[in-house]
């Protein structure tokens, strides 16, 4: 490693330090009774890398080319370090008063964040899977984090054998790779598909690796593992779920389709047109007849993914601009979402069954008021945010010549749109019955829900300049 090897990394570098180091103090100092410090600290050193990140400019490689620092990178450990973030901070309450709240809760969380960081800058296919595993061995712990629940044991069990499954297709695919490119290397396996037609053999590592990394993201036929890990999860587990890993496994899809295989974008793009039609329409009828919220917003969650890969399957740079800007949306409808969720409670105990919001408009219309934009905003509805993220890998397929995949967005969507305006129903003209308590909603999951909602009515104006980081960060990757 050179001088300018370690200052390509150092971000990564220090969060491992830190990591490592919250760990030994949380060792010595009596264990879970710093856990709110360490959790505290870590939003404060995700955010704080999030706004160092964001000052850097240009592009670097290091060891080699195994990491690649540059635009595309830094816009998606922006939003996974800030995402991550939000997601510790909103549900540090909810772990307290549950006495879930142990000190190596933040530590893993801040391990994964350092695999995701990982993940969006690999050049190789070895990086890749380094970041990969360092995310997953992370995550596998922190989904069975409540020792004295079955739930939540079988959640981390499932997602943890299935995770195994996809390790193996991914490594079949890169050993495939590597047989027919003879590099691990996206730059050396991009020129060998310049030089001619794409091999069979590398043509099915290809697909080995999207169907491993499809798992990452919870595409059909890929999903199974997500309803059940999302529902068994501590609620705050599953917010962290469904934000910081989703775009971080997007990003990474991205930068290989586009890094290693950019040349033949029509091999790929029929793959993840596939997958994303699959996850639409599987995520919108498979949520309707749902009854909890989480495992609800675990097939939104299936669904939101389809869309997101329509982006990519169009295989331009307007295409990957689309996908950036939808997961940031995405993104932040979900961390107001879950703090909404977070606070249902009856009696002091999580109430996660959706006939629980009858009414609840009139205990609480502000709150409601809330729910109902983000609601609004997940299902597409104009001229919430939410719109325009759709309307955005809407308009990437067509300008790529794939109207038919637009079109059956649209459908899905349509359906889609049943179950999450189903909750509104509820809240506003269901029948009138005791459910969740009122004023259950702490301060800072308070500012999170509002700081949300008025995000996808204030943010159609200008996305925030998030349009035009993600134009910056497309153009850096698609050359």
């Amino acid at each position: 490693m050179n001088p300018g090897d370690f200052s390509t990394v150092l971000p990564e570098a220090l969060l491992a330090l830190y990591a490592m180091a919250a760990l030994m103090f949380g060792v010595y100092t009596g264990k879970d009774r710093s856990a709110p410090l360490i959790l505290w600290a870590t939003a404060v050193v995700f955010v704080g890398l999030a706004l160092w990140i964001g000052t850097m400019s240009g592009s670097r490689t290091a060891f080699g080319g195994m990491y690649i620092d540059d635009a595309f990178a830094r816009f998606a450990k922006g939003t996974v370090l800030l995402s991550a973030a939000a997601v510790l901070v909103i549900g540090q309450d909810y772990m307290s008063r549950r006495g879930l709240l142990r000190f190596e809760y933040p530590v893993l969380v801040a391990l994964a964040v350092v695999g995701m960081m990982v993940m969006v800058s690999a050049g190789d296919l070895m990086s890749l899977y380094m970041g990969l595993e360092l995310q997953s061995l992370a995550l596998y712990v922190v989904a069975s984090l409540r020792r004295d629940s079955a739930k939540s044991a079988e959640a981390g069990l499932k997602y943890f054998v299935l995770g195994a499954l996809s390790s193996g297709l991914l490594l079949y695919g890169a050993s495939l790779t590597y047989g027919f490119a003879g590099t691990t290397l996206f730059s050396g396996i991009v020129t060998t598909v310049k030089a001619g037609e794409m091999p069979v053999g590398l043509l099915f590592g290809l697909v080995f690796l999207l169907s491993g990394l499809a798992f990452k993201v919870s595409a059909v036929p890929f999903h199974m593992w997500t309803p059940d890990v999302y529902e068994g999860s501590p609620t705050p587990v599953t917010a962290f779920f469904a934000t910081a890993p989703k775009v971080a496994a997007m990003a990474l899809i991205a930068r290989l389709a586009e890094g290693a295989f950019g040349t033949a974008p029509g091999d790929w793009g029929q793959i993840l047109a596939l997958l994303s039609v699959a996850s639409m329409f599987v995520g919108a009828v498979a949520a309707i007849g749902q009854t909890d919220i989480k495992r609800l917003m675990a097939y939104s969650s299936i669904s939101h993914m389809g869309f997101a890969l329509m982006g990519l399957a169009a295989g331009t740079a307007g295409g990957v601009q689309a996908m950036l800007i939808y997961m940031v949306i995405y993104v932040t409808m979900n961390v107001g979402t879950f703090a909404f969720i977070l606070s249902m409670e009856k009696g002091g105990q999580p109430v996660t069954d959706i006939a629980s919001l009858r009414m609840y408009s009139r205990r609480e219309p502000l709150k409601a008021l809330a729910l109902l934009v983000l609601m609004f905003s997940l299902a597409g509805v104009p001229p919430m945010v939410g719109f325009f993220g759709k309307f955005y890998v809407l308009m990437a397929a067509v300008n790529a010549g794939m109207s038919w995949l637009a079109i059956l967005g649209v459908i899905a969507s349509v359906i889609g749109a049943f179950y999450y305006l189903r909750i509104v129903y509820f809240m506003y003209f269901g029948e009138d019955r005791e459910g969740i308590d009122a004023g259950t909603l702490r301060p800072v999951g308070w500012i999170a829900l509002m700081g949300s909602a008025a995000v996808m009515v204030v943010g159609i104006v200008n996305l925030f300049g998030v349009e035009a980081l993600a134009q910056a960060a497309a153009g850096a990757l698609v050359h």
